[in-house]
C-alpha cells in the first residue's frame, strides 16, 4: 500500500480533524501522531529514525493510505518525491492563533517531557524550530517559512491549501469523492490535549 494523501502542515493547524475526515472519505488509516504514540512499533521506529536520519518510508507507512501531522510533515518534500502520485494537503490556520494553540499544548508537552528522545524533543523542538520552540517570533517565522515553501515546490495541480473551517468542499473536489452525509469532524481542542495525551501516555 502506497500513501495517497501526504499532509505538510504543521501540528495545530487542524491535523487531528483531518484524520478522521480523510478516514471518513476511504483513506484509512491515516497516519498521525497518535498513531506514534499509541502503537509501540510505531514510536520505536521513529524516534530512532528521527535521531539517526534514516528511513525506511515503506516499513514507516506500510498499510497507511494517508498521512497527516507531525512526524511525516516535517518530511513532505522526501515523501512527496518517495510518493509522486499521492495528493499534498497543507493545513493552514492564521499564525498567531496557530502559535497560540501550539504553546497551550506541543510545546507544554515539550517543556514538561524529561525524555529528551521523545519526538516532541529530538524532532520538533530541535529540528522543526531549531532548539527554539518556545521563541513566538521564531516560530511563527518557520511556520510561515514551511506554507511558502509547500505552495513555492508542490505543483498546483497536486497541492491543496486547506484552511481550518472550511469544511468537506474543498477537500473531496481535491480527492474526488463524494461529500459524506455527516458534518465535518471537529476535535483536539487546545483544552483536551494535554489530557488527552496524559491518557493515552498511562495507557
Amino acid at each position: 500500500m502506497a500513501l495517497e494523501v501526504i499532509g505538510a502542515g504543521f501540528g495545530r493547524t487542524g491535523t487531528e480533524s483531518m484524520k478522521q475526515a480523510l478516514e471518513i472519505l476511504g483513506f484509512a488509516p491515516c497516519h498521525h501522531m497518535l498513531e506514534v504514540i499509541t502503537h509501540p512499533e510505531q514510536e520505536k521506529y521513529w524516534r530512532q529514525a528521527a535521531i539517526d536520519q534514516r528511513f525506511d518510508w515503506d516499513y514507516a507507512f506500510q498499510n497507511y493510505r494517508a498521512a497527516v501531522d507531525w512526524p511525516s510533515a516535517f518530511y513532505w518534500r522526501e515523501l512527496s518525491e518517495f510518493y509522486p502520485n499521492a495528493k499534498m494537503l497543507l493545513t493552514v490556520r492564521p499564525a498567531d492563533q496557530w502559535y497560540e494553540s501550539f504553546s497551550n499544548t506541543i510545546l507544554e508537552v515539550i517543556k514538561n517531557s524529561k525524555d529528551p528522545d521523545t519526538l516532541g524533543i529530538s524532532l520538533i523542538a530541535k529540528q522543526v524550530f531549531d532548539g527554539k520552540p518556545d521563541d513566538r517570533d521564531y516560530a511563527i517565522s518557520v511556520y510561515e517559512k514551511n506554507i511558502r515553501d509547500v505552495q513555492a515546490t508542490i505543483s498546483k495541480d497536486r497541492l491543496l491549501t486547506y484552511s481550518i473551517g472550511s469544511g468537506w468542499q474543498p477537500l473531496c473536489e481535491f480527492l474526488n469523492v463524494d461529500i459524506p452525509d455527516q458534518p465535518y469532524p471537529n476535535t483536539n481542542k487546545s483544552a483536551d490535549f494535554i489530557k488527552k495525551i496524559k491518557q493515552l501516555r498511562d495507557t
